[in-house]
């Protein structure tokens, strides 16, 4: 309803009490200050001032408006050094989001640096898998999200850059009691008759899929389970196996062992996500989490 620049002269009339001295304070003529103070009246619906023999003071509903318009401009003021501050680099807030095995170390470890390095910087991290989440830095709701290929490849979104951060070698999680607990190393024939857990299969092609089709054979069962929780206490139960990334390893209760797989394919790689302009607090993090897996 009232244009900013209104609100402002209205503030300054106030202050100096006088169109003439507002006009100078302002860069304006003084017939500008009468002219835009007319219309901002017009608006308002009545008069905003009362014109004395020697300058003008608020009326009521100039007192009115005159309180609104300084919550107003306070409240642009601080955005305004909010943003400069967060474009600068040096805080505000930092919305990121990652994947759940990511949140088990990498991230937490990437967010104590930075917590340290830019105190002023808060996040709101989210987690969720990486088509969600790059779909929220396509529609501007992140600022940064960490993603992975597993388990259908790395999906693609307009106006968002990924760079690999690293390769996590998946290694299939078994109970201590199972034959092959021990080996090391498994050819991944020789668990053609497990039940695997695993959340995505069969609607879509998948890193497990297509390494079944190497080892030409077709599993047992699909047990759809898809928090690493419940995968973790099914494979401790004995129904069933899983891959498990190393990035998670960290988090593998003692009931389970990990053991790697003979298929060099059988790796996910990691990527930051960013969108095409990026905050600097962003790039910060970037940094920060290559140093994590360094």
């Amino acid at each position: 309803m009232f244009e900013i620049d209104a609100l402002r002269l209205l503030v300054t009339v106030a202050e100096t009490g006088s169109f003439t001295k507002a006009a100078a304070r302002l860069n304006y003529t003084q017939s500008a200050v009468s002219r835009r103070i007319a219309a901002l009246e017009q608006r308002a619906g009545g008069p905003l001032l009362e014109r004395l023999p020697r300058g003008v003071r608020l009326n009521p509903a100039g007192r009115t408006l005159h309180r609104h318009a300084m919550e107003v401009l306070d409240r642009l003021s601080r955005a305004e050094r909010e943003l400069a501050v967060l474009h600068a680099g040096h805080g505000g807030l930092l919305h990121i989001g990652a994947f759940a095995t990511a949140n088990i170390s990498l991230v937490p470890t990437a967010l104590r640096r930075l917590q340290d390095a830019r105190p002023d910087v808060e996040v709101i991290a989210v987690e969720g898998p990486t088509d969600a989440l790059m779909a929220r830095l396509a529609d501007g709701v992140l600022d940064l999200a960490l993603v992975s290929d597993y388990p259908s490849g790395l999906p693609s979104a307009d106006g968002v850059t990924t760079t690999a951060l690293c390769e996590d070698e998946l290694f299939v999680a078994l109970p201590r009691g199972h034959r092959l607990a021990g080996a090391g190393t498994i050819d991944l024939r020789e668990l053609r008759d497990e039940a695997w857990l695993q959340n995505a299969y069969g609607d879509r092609p998948t890193m497990l899929a297509d390494a079944f089709a190497r080892a030409a054979f077709t599993p047992r069962k699909i047990i759809r389970i898809a928090e690493w929780s419940g995968k973790f206490g099914y494979v401790a139960a004995g129904l069933g196996v899983a891959l498990v990334p190393s990035l998670a390893a960290w988090a593998v209760p003692d009931e389970l062992v990990l053991c790697s797989l003979t298929d060099p394919a059988l790796r996910r790689t990691v990527h930051v996500a960013l969108p095409a302009v990026p905050l600097p607090a962003a790039l910060k993090l970037r940094d920060l989490l290559r140093d994590a897996v360094g």
